[in-house]
């Protein structure tokens, strides 16, 4: 119970110095249970949208994808005949049924022709309005959409996009574009996650969408009383036979589910990474915390030790102050948690995922993880600085505060950082001498965790070379302020070590995925340059295919030289060796793509590629397999029959555009797959006439006016929404690594601010011979920028190093260059210091303000 008691009082009597630790461990939990919430909440809401919308029992394609997807290659969703839905209902047990028909293989428009499509990436789905879209949403103004001429759209929609009763809008379909009046606008009454839903009526939406009618995408059949819907599937299969596929409703909800499953899994680990990341750095700012509170309590604790404090009773004292620490940070960091998973919620709802908080969701097991993790963090990380107390003698009584260091450690921790750092930098030289991107992916993991701890042990030798070189070429020009700041930085070298560790993690970071993103635009680019011999290239950006009244657009541009379509499939391979390879890619373009894209070739040409039943493949496919030129493949087209097609070209598989794709002509597949199941086209290549390219650019975009889901770029417009691409996957990484940066700056502030504490005698005696509050602050600053430029140096250094092996696996893959971007660099290295000037402000400010009285004659 005393130690209890005397923990609890030093505890609170110091609680000013243990604020910023316990906001560092604050918003590390409070990172973790918002991720956990937040995703949680997704879930949630998908969960309840997939179980609204789900019928008893649903009738869809034997091809159709469980999921529900209702797109194909050529463009139509897989469709069955009417005659299904007599069927269904005459089965036992069935209450009603109703043909259902949707699709989101097209795009719709207002009437400037603007994309109304969600900008969150959602789908946009087109379909009729039936007694099951009754039960999930309401119509809130005007009526259900009756014959060609009307079409009603989501009030979520319509609200973004300002859409009212009687407004124009076009859907654009492989069957060609379908104008319409919105009729009516339905709210959902469960949450819309961010899709875009318009409804026609039955045979519009036919007519629309398959360019026929008599067909459905599935049949929703409703269970009469007392059925069960298992039982209902039994009666329904027994009656159409294993023509289609059945699923019950909760077989369609766990589809749905699954098919959400991975993008919510991907989301959930990565920001619980950078959660990790932000507790390892507040480790450094809890152990520098600690590690000055008792350097500061020697003589106090050695008081303790002299009138019969055992070392386990100091060592339990220190620990019960961490534990209380954690405990208040997480539980704070618990409700904080809360609050940011709203505020992402929010923010999702600007970027178009709509996110009610009425499904708000905070399982019991997110606290109990925050909880465990802050205190068990917090706990280990104020170990050995109460090991180090427990290890005061009673003599630290009759000494200044402040216990010696403990030099024979120092160097046992700086000999096992030296041997960690070059067993690290050992396995990054295997890394980059590896053959195969799997094997170095491991010794490049190994390499970074191990560099990484290596620089951490041995910061405190290294701090003394870097900053007395820092002071020389920093702090000199400010005279004796700057060379006091110097010698404070050195003093203890243990201190500034963690300190600068805590900010060099995050900057490690920062500088190898620079390193590797600008390695990656401008090996593409580089690439890009080498291989691609056409003008412009028109594409979907989400992925959507190009409908044939897009192609005829672009083929009748008058400054058009050529067109080269191009397609892809899946296909069974059965190759020389004997195997069958399932749902293998297959890539069919005319002719003309063998000089728009200058693939290199190991045997053959790959224009021979092109001719009839003949086809390519890559080198390490052909090695896999035992193929040579003049091989034959049997390939059973998807959706088509099977063609015995001879191999003319073995390609590089080294190549970074249309890495591993083997290529086909278009009418090799228009030979064995019917016409209205070929597959639409992904790309079109474009080459102008002669002198001609500016006017068949601005020509282009004037065909495509009709078409706003297509983008028209040349080389230079691809080559910036490649740089932007991976700029703005980047950025989000920058973000998340923010939070790491800012409890490295809260490590600056504490370190500084309990330093100010410690030597408060020493400040009351140099402004009483004469230093001024002003230079006094100056000297504050300038050593914090010091520390944080030491920080800095170390984690560019080491990023760097991490981002030019990692360029070396990406060179396996074909991307060979490597580029340094020293604009980011440079940028963050001086940003550091300011970031050191910012942390300095408080603490200084705190200093200048003492009492030089006072300060003396402080114990």
């Amino acid at each position: 119970m005393t130690v209890l008691k005397t923990s609890m009082r030093n505890f609170f009597a110091h609680k000013g110095r243990m604020a910023l630790s316990a906001v560092a461990v604050l918003l590390s939990v409070a990172f973790v249970c918002g991720t956990l919430v937040f995703t949680d909440t997704m879930s949630t809401t998908f969960d309840k949208l997939f179980a609204a919308t789900a019928s008893d029992v649903t009738v869809s394609a034997k091809n159709a994808s469980d999921g529900g997807e209702t797109t194909s290659d050529n463009g139509k969703p897989p469709v069955i005949p009417a005659s299904v839905l007599a069927d269904v209902r005459d089965v036992d047990g069935v209450k009603s049924a109703e043909g259902a028909l949707h699709s989101t293989s097209l795009t719709v428009v207002d009437g400037d022709k603007e994309s109304l499509s969600p900008t969150s990436g959602g789908p946009t789905i087109v379909g009729n309005w039936t007694a099951n879209d009754a039960r999930t949403m309401e119509i809130t103004s005007g009526a259900a959409p009756e014959g060609p001429e009307q079409i009603m759209v989501d009030a979520d929609t319509a609200d973004k996009h300002g859409l009212k009763l009687g407004d124009e809008i076009g859907v654009i379909s492989v069957v060609g574009t379908h104008t319409a009046k919105i009729s009516g606008i339905a709210d959902w009454a469960v949450t819309n996650p961010g899709a875009a839903i318009f409804f026609l009526d039955t045979k519009t939406a036919q007519q629309a969408l398959i360019g026929e009618t008599g067909v459905f995408t599935n049949v929703n059949a409703t269970a009469a009383d007392g059925v069960s819907d298992a039982q209902l599937k039994k009666n329904v299969v027994a009656a159409l036979g294993g023509d289609y596929k059945v699923l019950t409703a909760k077989e369609s909800t766990e589809a749905g589910q699954k098919d959400v499953e991975g993008f919510m899994g991907v989301l959930k680990y990565a920001m619980l990474g950078f959660a990790g990341i932000a507790f390892l750095v507040g480790i450094f700012l809890i152990i520098n915390t600690f590690s000055m509170l008792v350097a500061q309590r020697t003589r106090e604790i050695g008081l303790m030790r002299a009138i019969g404090s055992s070392r386990k009773q100091v060592n339990r004292s220190v620990l019960i102050e961490a534990l209380l620490l954690g405990v208040v940070g997480s539980v704070l960091g618990v409700g904080a948690g809360v609050g940011l998973a709203v505020g992402l919620m929010k923010l999702m709802g600007m970027a178009g995922m709509e996110l009610s908080t009425d499904d708000l969701t905070v399982a019991w097991t997110t606290p109990a993880i925050g909880l465990l993790l802050g205190v068990v963090v917090t706990v280990l990380a104020a170990y050995l600085p109460a090991r180090r107390a427990g290890k005061i003698s009673p003599m630290a009584a009759l000494r200044d505060a402040g216990a010696p260091a403990d030099a024979r450690a120092g160097w046992i921790r700086g000999g096992i950082g030296t041997f960690l750092t070059a067993v690290g930098a050992f396995a990054l030289y295997l890394t980059s001498a590896a053959d195969k991107a799997a094997e170095g992916s491991m010794w490049l993991g190994l390499g970074v965790v191990l560099s990484l701890v290596g620089f951490v042990l041995i910061g405190p030798l290294l701090a003394g070379g870097v900053v007395r070189v820092l002071g020389v070429v920093v702090l000199r020009v400010f005279g004796p302020v700057g060379r006091m700041a110097e010698r404070n930085a050195l003093r203890n070298p243990r201190r500034t070590g963690a300190t600068g560790a805590a900010l060099m993690i995050g900057l490690a970071l920062v500088a190898c995925l620079s390193v590797v993103g600008s390695s990656m635009v401008a090996s593409a680019t580089d690439e890009l340059d080498k291989t691609v011999g056409t003008d412009f290239i028109i594409q979907n950006d989400a992925g959507q295919l190009i409908t044939p009244q897009a192609v005829t657009a672009v083929k009748d541009t008058p400054q058009v030289e050529r067109v080269t379509e191009y397609k892809w499939t899946e296909a069974d391979f059965t190759t020389p060796d004997g195997k069958t390879l399932k749902n293998t890619a297959i890539t069919a373009a005319d002719p003309t793509y063998a000089t728009d894209l200058r693939v290199e070739t190991v045997e053959g040409q790959l224009a021979d590629a092109y001719r009839p039943d003949s086809m390519s493949v890559h080198e390490k496919f052909a090695e896999d397999h035992g193929i040579s030129l003049g091989s034959k493949i049997d390939v059973a087209f998807k959706d088509g029959s099977t063609a015995g097609l001879t191999v003319r070209a073995i390609t590089s598989s080294d190549a970074v555009v249309d890495a591993g794709a083997m290529y086909t002509s278009i009418d090799t597949m228009a030979k064995y797959v019917p016409a209205d199941k070929m597959p639409l086209d992904m790309l079109l290549f474009v080459s102008a006439k002669d002198g001609r390219q500016d006017a068949a650019y601005t020509a282009l975009k004037d065909s495509l006016h009709d078409y706003p889901q297509y983008t028209v770029r040349d080389q230079t417009d691809y080559k910036e929404a490649l740089k932007d691409q991976i700029g703005q996957l980047l950025n989000m990484i920058y973000g998340l690594l923010a939070l790491a940066i800012v409890v490295a700056i809260l490590g600056v502030v504490n370190t500084l601010a309990l330093s100010v504490v410690e030597r408060t005698r020493e400040i009351g005696l140099m402004r009483a011979i004469g230093l001024s509050r002003r230079q006094l602050r100056r000297m504050i600053r300038l050593e914090s920028v010091v520390i944080a430029l030491f920080g800095a140096l170390l984690g560019l250094g080491l990023g760097m190093g991490w981002g030019a092996t990692a360029q070396q696996l990406l060179a396996l893959e074909g991307l060979k260059v490597l580029e340094i971007p020293w604009p980011t660099i440079i940028g963050v290295f001086i940003g550091s210091a300011f970031v050191g000037l910012f942390a300095a402000l408080v603490p200084a400010f705190r200093a200048g303000r003492m009492n030089v009285l006072n300060a003396i004659a402080t114990e």
